[in-house]
């Protein structure tokens, strides 16, 4: 199995497109979702059939349902077959206030449209204004005459509204740059993404992950402190020599694609 296909068996995604050309990252719907079913569901159908036939979301028509589970799925997975989604499950269920970041991570990893926001939502300062207006210009740079303006429009408001239920920005009409606090187990769902992508030692505290958290490395490593008291990672620190490691997530299986990665 090349790299390429292992990190799509981790549950990223490597498609050109993403859910944000139709929606936000879903955060309300996420949550009522997996409010719904039980935490030992395993399996997309499940999901899909709670969403479509008992209609959790209470959406008005089949149609709509079926729309709106497909892209969660397209955003989350929605299968434990994904170590990603599995991942997410764990730490979503064990700190309710890492939830938005938690599904901006995922999110960001599963969509290629968002990802490019990134670094323009996060190197602005607190306090300053984020127009539509530079959302659109960022997509339409990267797809030149891909998009109607419509369509970027739409897209840039979704990215901008995603920010916000990640809690980087915040108003409605105008969005306003500020700062969001990170906790021990979002930090712990980025270590694991950039460990799954090869990342080791202090590598991991600087990935792209943990800037999406805009989490300093050694707040980050305080953070995974914290996460290893509770059991949910495996630390060993001997000087300035950090690992860490996820046994109680990673299978065999998916240990062997993370060698090949490394």
């Amino acid at each position: 199995m090349n790299n390429k296909s292992n990190l799509e068996h981790f549950g990223f995604s490597l498609s050109k497109s993403g859910a944000h050309l139709s929606r936000t990252m879903m955060l309300p719907e996420l949550t009522l979702l997996l409010d719904y079913v039980s935490q030992e569901a395993s399996n997309k159908e499940v999901y899909f059939d709670a969403v479509v036939n008992d209609n959790c979301l209470s959406k008005r028509s089949a149609r709509t349902r079926f729309l709106t589970v497909r892209h969660l799925a397209d955003l989350y997975g929605l299968d434990d077959s994904f170590l990603l989604f599995r991942a997410l499950k764990f730490f979503w269920y064990r700190s309710e206030e890492a939830r938005p970041h938690l599904a901006l991570l995922m999110s960001y990893a599963r969509d290629p449209i968002l990802q490019m926001s990134a670094n323009h939502i996060l190197s602005a300062n607190i306090g300053e204004q984020i127009q539509r207006q530079e959302i659109e210009d960022i997509i339409s740079s990267r797809f030149p005459d891909r998009f109607s303006e419509a369509t970027l429009k739409s897209t840039a408001q979704n990215i901008n509204a995603t920010w916000t239920q990640a809690g980087f920005l915040k108003g409605k009409a105008k969005k306003i740059r500020c700062h969001s606090d990170t906790s021990a187990a979002a930090v712990s769902f980025a270590l694991l993404m950039a460990y799954v992508r090869g990342s080791r030692g202090e590598e991991l505290f600087t990935s792209e992950y943990v800037q999406l958290l805009e989490c300093r490395p050694d707040k980050a490593l305080d953070l995974i402190e914290s996460a290893a008291r509770k059991g949910w990672v495996v630390l060993k620190r001997v000087g300035s020599v950090v690992e860490v490691a996820f046994p109680s997530l990673i299978n065999q299986q998916e240990m062997e694609w993370v060698r090949e990665q490394a």
